[in-house]
């Protein structure tokens, strides 16, 4: 779990500029977290969208890199194309969760859903989101 914190200590937008936490990491699977404060408002005053696409586009990275950072130290996936449904608003001071989960992988792309929930209620899901990865680093033979 150290390897991969530390690996992603360099995305500086998520994790720092964002706020996102690294809760769980391991191959196929991530759990982050995000307390959205007022800078992650829109004009409405709940969650802006593109803070809960941040967490989930950020929770498949973990996932789907958990096992070759472990492994080599270096990422070998990125994502390819997303897909986002906003379900319901996500409330500003309220611990959001995402869950990432491999559905498939193959020798150079994978398929993955990643849940965004609040903490205080995860059955109810505020964002849905699947995003399909590419290994450009993967030997095609």
């Amino acid at each position: 779990m150290d390897k991969i914190r530390n690996f992603f200590t360099g995305d500086i937008y998520a994790m720092e500029t964002t706020g996102i936490e690294i809760e769980k990491a391991e191959d196929g699977f991530a759990v982050c977290s995000l307390t959205p404060g007022a800078g992650h408002a829109n004009a409405d005053g709940v969650v802006q969208g593109g803070a809960l696409y941040t967490l989930a586009d950020f929770c498949f990275a973990v996932a789907a890199n958990a096992g070759s950072i472990t492994a080599t130290g270096q990422p070998n996936t990125v994502t390819l194309s997303a897909n986002i449904t906003y379900l319901r608003p996500a409330r500003i001071g309220e611990k959001l969760i995402a869950t990432a989960r491999r559905v498939r992988s193959g020798r150079t792309t994978c398929y993955y859903e990643v849940n965004v929930a609040a903490e205080s209620d995860t059955e109810k899901i505020i964002a849905a989101v699947t995003v399909s990865g590419v290994s450009p680093h993967r030997s095609t033979k």
